[in-house]
């Protein structure tokens, strides 16, 4: 899932979205910091789907899915579902296209939600540039609109700022592209990118500060780098593993802090945390649990009493394991246990 596939939802309650197949599966807590389902629901219905499905979350709680379907042979379109709250089956999946009318897979997506709520999907397109479509203010979807870009590789990390404002960032052969809202529900534009050694597929964004979001992202040299775009990318601490991290902002003894997440080359899920936005303060990894599958990912969110808590999701193992940060000081986590 490319996103953070943990959420909370509007009434407390956590939800995971896994991969399955040919399908997205979701799993909620029967009560915000209760017991879980027993037992996965499918998104959407029976359509099949392609693998690589995108998540995101807005501001009201809801959860807005997309995927690609195949639709005819050597074809496939994009697809949309959203999940009001978790108790509640996500809407059926709605045809949203192709961002060149027609084809096979472009590239992962990638989505976000705006702050009125209007879902964002993002794409790579034929030409190697990004293309999006959101939807409207009074319903329905907008057409497909041409971002440009370049060469673009890997997943998309899509994030919406405090402002409200979408935001997107895409990796490039030596440089990273940024596109950013100029105000409500208007077409975002290319901003002036960065020239960085990143590696595809290690991007995550994320709402820093009322003017900021933080892209995080891995170097070709295996270190951890921040980047907001205006300023130069500065080296955080060396990454613990070969993805992308997952990233969350909570308050630990009363700081503003920023709280990363990654399955680290040990195979056990590393943390680290630092005072947003101050990455000169330092960071260091600290592991937690057990030895995962090399497939194993990892995401983090903020439960219903705004503490930490992750999942990590092995697909080969079909498993889904769970951790909380203990009522004690610094980061100091529960024992995970399975769903």
């Amino acid at each position: 899932m490319n996103g953070d596939w943990l959420i909370r939802g509007r009434d407390g309650r956590l939800t995971v979205y896994l991969p399955s197949g040919d399908a997205v599966l979701c799993r909620a807590e029967l009560g915000p910091g209760g017991p879980w389902e027993d037992e996965p629901r499918t998104v959407g219905g029976a359509q099949k789907l392609h693998p690589e499905a995108a998540v995101g979350q807005g501001a009201d709680g809801y959860a807005h899915l997309a995927a690609w379907r195949p639709t005819a042979p050597g074809e496939s379109g994009l697809v949309h579902s959203t999940h009001f709250r978790p108790h509640l089956a996500p809407l059926d999946w709605t045809p949203i296209g192709h961002p060149d009318k027609k084809g096979d897979r472009t590239g992962p997506p990638a989505v976000t939600v705006d702050g009125v709520g209007r879902g964002y999907v993002f794409v790579r397109n034929g030409n190697g540039g990004v293309s999006l479509r959101n939807q409207k203010v009074k319903g329905g979807w907008g057409g497909w609109l041409d971002l440009e870009g370049h060469d673009v590789e890997g997943e998309l990390a899509a994030v919406t700022g405090e402002s409200g404002l979408v935001e997107l960032y895409a990796s490039v052969p030596g440089g990273i592209l940024h596109w950013r809202q100029e105000s409500d529900g208007k077409k975002p534009v290319r901003t002036e990118g960065v020239e960085a050694p990143v590696r595809p597929g290690t991007l995550r964004a994320l709402a820093t500060s009322a003017e900021h979001t933080t892209l995080f992202f891995t170097d070709d040299s295996g270190e951890l780098c921040a980047w907001r775009p205006g300023e130069k990318p500065v080296t955080l601490l060396a990454s613990a593993g070969p993805g992308p991290v997952s990233a969350v902002r909570c308050v630990i003894e009363g700081h503003d802090c920023t709280v990363l997440a990654q399955r680290s080359a040990s195979g056990r899920v590393a943390f680290a945390a630092y005072p947003t936005e101050q990455e000169s303060a330092g960071a260091w990894w600290t592991e937690s649990g057990p030895r995962l599958p090399a497939d194993a990912v990892v995401s983090v969110a903020l439960d219903e009493h705004e503490e930490v808590v992750a999942a990590s999701l092995s697909p080969s193992a079909g498993t889904v394991l769970l951790t909380r940060r203990k009522d004690e000081p610094g980061l100091a986590l529960e024992a995970w246990r399975e769903l």
